[in-house]
C-alpha cells in the first residue's frame, strides 16, 4: 500500500464505520493512564480517500495494544494516531510533532509509500524507530534507513510472484499492463510488465489519470489488443472504474491488480457482476480461516469481536508492526536506540507471517498471496506459487 491518497469502501466500510468516530489527527486509542507507559504512534489515512486501505492495519494494531495491556505489563502502550490523509506533505508535519511534543519512542507506519518517502529521513534522523504495515515501493529499502522496517513484501516481489502466476496458472501469452502513472502503481506495472516478458508473454501497457472517470482511450486499446489478462497497478477506487468500462466494452480475459485494489470497493466500483473473477496479488495475509498459520484463525475471530467485522487488508499486518514493538518491550527494551537494536535480532511467528527483518529492514519472509472476487467477498486462493484460479 502506498501512494499519496486512498480509499474507504466495502468489506472495511463496517470497519471504517466504527472507526471513524475514533480517528482525528493526534487522537488516542488506548490512555491507560497510570503507572510507566510510552507512545508509539500510528501514522496513515484514516480519514482521506484511501481510509479503507488504512483503518484495518489501524484497528489490528489497536487490538495488539489492548490485549497487550490488558496483561498488566510493567510498561504499558499509548497509542495515538496520526490521521496523515496518505498526504506526504501532511505527514511530515505530523510526525516532527510527534517526535517532539509527544515523544513517541516508535510509529506504526506510515501506511503509504509516499509518507514514507517524505517521514523517514526525520524519523532517521531522530533515530525513531518504524514498521510500516503496508509501505511496498522498492526503494524505501534502498535510502540506507538505520530504523525503518516493514512487514510486507515489498513491490519488486509482488510483481514476481504475481508474473509467475499470470504466466503460469493463468497462461498468459499476452499481457496488457495499466497504471494510474503514480510511484506505487506504475512501479508495480511496470515490473508486472517485465516479470510476464522475462517468461514469454508479450506486453502493451497504457497509464490512465486517477481524476478521471472516462477511460475509454484506454479501454479500446486493451479491446483492440485481445490480452489475455489485464494487469492493473493502482488503487480500488480506479480499478474498479478500469473493470467496469472494460467489461461493458466487450473485454473477455482476465483482470488482476495488486494490493492497493484488495477491498470490496473494487467490487462495488465495478458492479459485482462485472467484478466476477478479478484476481488481486498481495504481500498481505487475509485468513479468516486460519488456512496459512495457526494464529490467523484466532486473530481474525478477537478481530470480528472487537470491531464486528471479517479481518481485511492490512489487519494482520497492523498487529504484527504493533506486536514487534511489544515484543521490545516484554525484553525491557523502553528507549528509541534499544528498540531499534531488538528489532535487528527478533524472530516471532505472527498472526500473518514469521517476522524477521533483515539488515536493511526488509521482511525476510517474502510470500505474495492471490485472491479471487466471488460474490462480494475476496477469498484467499493460496501462494502465488501454487495458487490456481477457480473462475
Amino acid at each position: 500500500m502506498r501512494r499519496n491518497k486512498m480509499r474507504v469502501t466495502g468489506a472495511v466500510a463496517v470497519s471504517a464505520v466504527l472507526a471513524l468516530g475514533l480517528v482525528a489527527c493526534g487522537g488516542d486509542d488506548d490512555d491507560s493512564g497510570g503507572g510507566d507507559e510510552v507512545t508509539i504512534g500510528f501514522m496513515g489515512d484514516l480519514t482521506g480517500d484511501n481510509s479503507g486501505l488504512v483503518i484495518p492495519p489501524y484497528q489490528g494494531a489497536q487490538l495488539a495494544v489492548e490485549q497487550y495491556n490488558a496483561t498488566s505489563p510493567k510498561v504499558k502502550i499509548k497509542l495515538k494516531k496520526y490521521d496523515s490523509q496518505g498526504k506526504p506533505e501532511q505527514a511530515t508535519t505530523l510526525v516532527q510533532g510527534a517526535i517532539k511534543q509527544d515523544k513517541i519512542v516508535g510509529l506504526i507506519g506510515p501506511a503509504f509509500s509516499g509518507e514514507s518517502q517524505a517521514t523517514n529521513p526525520i524519523l532517521d534522523e531522530a533515530q525513531v524507530p518504524s514498521v510500516s504495515p503496508s509501505a511496498t515501493q522498492i526503494t524505501l529499502a534502498e535510502k540506507g534507513w538505520k530504523y525503518w522496517h516493514r512487514v510486507v513484501a515489498d513491490d519488486a516481489v509482488q510483481s514476481a510472484g504475481a508474473g509467475d502466476f499470470i504466466t503460469r496458472a493463468l497462461k498468459a501469452k499476452k499481457v496488457f499492463t495499466v497504471s494510474d502513472n503514480q510511484d506505487y502503481g506504475k512501479g508495480l506495472a511496470d515490473n508486472i510488465g517485465n516479470a510476464v516478458k522475462a517468461k514469454g508473454a508479450q506486453v502493451q501497457n497504457d497509464a490512465v489519470d486517477d481524476k478521471a472517470q472516462d477511460y475509454s482511450s484506454t479501454v479500446n486499446k486493451i479491446v483492440g489488443y485481445k490480452p489475455d489478462v489485464v494487469y492493473y497497478g493502482g488503487y480500488y477506487a480506479v480499478a474498479g472504474r478500469l473493470f467496469k468500462q472494460l467489461k461493458e466494452a466487450g473485454y473477455k480475459g482476465k483482470m488482476m491488480s495488486g494490493d492497493g485494489s484488495l477491498a470490496t470497493g473494487l467490487i462495488e466500483g465495478a458492479g459485482q457482476a462485472n467484478a466476477q473473477g478479478a484476481l488481486l496479488s498481495c504481500g498481505c495475509i487475509i485468513d479468516a480461516e486460519g488456512k496459512t498459520n495457526p494464529k490467523a484463525k484466532k486473530f481474525a475471530d478477537d478481530y470480528k469481536a472487537k470491531f464486528g467485522s471479517e479481518v481485511a487488508i492490512y489487519s494482520s499486518e497492523g498487529y504484527d508492526a504493533a506486536t514487534a514493538f511489544i515484543e521490545a518491550l516484554k525484553a525491557g527494551k523502553k528507549t528509541t536506540g534499544d528498540i531499534n537494536e531488538f528489532m535487528k535480532t527478533e524472530s516471532f511467528q505472527g498472526v500473518g507471517k514469521p517476522i524477521k527483518f533483515d539488515a536493511k529492514g526488509e521482511l525476510a519472509a517474502q510470500d505474495i498471496f492471490v485472491y479471487e472476487v466471488k460474490g462480494n467477498k475476496l477469498p484467499l486462493l493460496g501462494n502465488s506459487k501454487d495458487a490456481q484460479p477457480t473462475m
